[in-house]
C-alpha cells in the first residue's frame, strides 16, 4: 500500500495563504509578494500589458513550495517471512590442521585451506540462512555472530589461518561458546531450541579448555539442539611442515594424526546430529551437502521502509517556469529583448 507524503507543515500552510496574498495585492493596487523582478510586471511598457509574465512566476513559485515540502511515495513497512535455519560453525584452528594430507588439482594442501574453500561454497548456497562462525585451538572465540551478511562472513573465513590462538584442541570450549551464540528469545519451544545446530569440525582429541566434550554435549542435549561432527584428516602418518623461528619451511615430517573419532561420534549420537569423516576433498563436502538435509524453520527477517522521492518532479518545472516569468517580465530596453516596431503616425 502506497501514500503521498509532504514532510512540513509550514510549506502547506505557505501553499494555502497564496490566493490570499494575490486578493491583498489587488486591492491595494501594488505589488505584495516579493520575486525577483516582479516589480518589472508593473512597469508601463510599449507593449501592451500581459498576464503572462505574473502567471508564470505564480506557478513556479507553487511547484518549488511543494517542492520544499518534500513530497515522497511511501511504501508500507511489512514483516517477510522467510525459510531458514540458525546455524553455527565451529572450526578447529589447531596446529595439526596444517597437515597436508589433503589434495586439489594434483597439488598437496593442508585440512585449513581445504575445509576454507568447502565452508564457503556451503555458506554461498544458503542465502535464507543466519550463519555465524566460532574458532576455537587452545581457547575458542567467536568470530562472526549469527548474520545474513554472508558476503561479510565470506571475508572472515576467508582471514582464518593457524597461530590466531594459542594452540590446543578445546573442542569443549568450541562447542560451549557456539551453544551460548545460538540463545534467543522467542525461538524455544518447551525449553528446546527450534531450526538450530551446531556443526563442529576438528582434527584432533580434546586437550584443552575449561568444559569438557561431555559437558557440551549435555548442554546441547538439554537445548534439544542437534550438533553435526565432522572428522578431518586421514589416519595414521601424514605430512606435516617443518618451519623455522623466522616462519621459512624448511620441508616436510611425519606426524601420526590423533583424531578422537569416538568422542565426536558420542556428541553427534547424543544430541540428534550425525558423525562425517572428511577423509579428503570429496568426502568433505558429501558431509556439508549431507547436513543440507536438516529440517527448515520459519523466522521474521528485517524489512525496510521504502520510500520514492518526487521532490524534483516539481522543483524542475517550478525553476524553469519562474525563470520564464521573470524573463518576460523584463523591460525592452534590454539589449537581449527584441524592441517593438514603431507604430505608423
Amino acid at each position: 500500500m502506497k501514500d503521498h507524503a509532504l514532510h512540513d507543515p509550514l510549506w502547506l500552510s505557505l501553499l494555502l495563504l497564496l490566493p490570499l496574498l494575490v486578493w491583498v495585492r489587488g486591492r491595494r493596487g501594488a505589488p505584495v509578494l516579493v520575486v525577483p523582478f516582479a516589480a518589472a510586471w508593473h512597469r508601463p511598457s510599449l507593449i501592451p500589458a500581459s498576464r503572462w509574465p505574473a502567471a508564470l512566476a505564480m506557478t513556479g513559485l507553487v511547484l518549488l513550495i511543494i517542492a520544499l515540502a518534500r513530497p515522497q511515495i511511501v511504501e508500507d513497512k511489512r514483516e517477510v517471512k522467510q525459510q531458514g535455519y540458525d546455524l553455527m560453525l565451529a572450526i578447529d584452528l589447531s596446529g595439526s590442521m596444517l597437515a597436508e594430507d589433503y589434495e586439489r588439482g594434483g597439488e598437496r594442501i593442508n585440512r585449513l585451506q581445504a575445509i576454507k574453500l568447502i565452508i564457503q561454497a556451503f555458506i554461498s548456497q544458503r542465502t535464507s540462512d543466519r550463519i555465524g562462525l566460532v574458532v576455537f585451538s587452545g581457547r575458542a572465540y567467536t568470530l562472526a555472530p549469527l548474520t545474513f551478511d554472508h558476503d561479510w562472513l565470506a571475508r572472515q573465513i576467508e582471514r582464518l589461518k593457524i597461530g590466531l590462538i594459542e594452540d590446543g584442541t578445546a573442542i569443549g570450549d568450541g562447542l560451549g561458546v557456539a551453544l551460548t551464540r545460538l540463545e534467543q528469545a522467542g525461538r524455544e519451544e518447551n525449553n528446546k531450541r527450534k531450526g538450530a545446530f551446531v556443526v563442529l569440525m576438528t582434527d584432533g582429541a580434546n586437550n584443552r579448555g575449561v568444559l569438557t566434550p561431555e559437558q557440551a554435549t549435555g548442554i546441547a542435549k538439554s537445548r534439544g539442539l542437534p550438533v553435526y561432527t565432522i572428522g578431518a584428516g586421514r589416519d595414521g602418518l601424514v605430512p606435516m611442515p617443518v618451519f623455522d623461528d623466522a616462519g621459512r619451511r624448511l620441508g616436510t615430517r611425519r606426524v601420526i594424526s590423533d583424531l578422537d573419532e569416538g568422542q565426536l561420534r558420542a556428541i553427534s549420537d547424543a544430541t540428534g546430529g550425525k558423525f562425517f569423516r572428511a577423509f579428503d576433498l570429496d568426502t568433505a563436502e558429501k558431509a556439508f551437502a549431507a547436513i543440507d538435509q536438516a529440517q527448515k524453520i520459519e523466522f521474521t527477517a528485517k524489512s525496510y521502509l521504502l520510500t520514492t522521492e518526487l521532490f524534483h518532479w516539481f522543483a524542475v518545472p517550478g525553476a524553469a517556469l519562474l525563470f520564464l516569468g521573470a524573463l518576460f517580465a523584463l523591460p525592452p530596453q534590454l539589449p537581449f529583448r527584441r524592441k517593438p516596431a514603431p507604430t505608423a503616425a
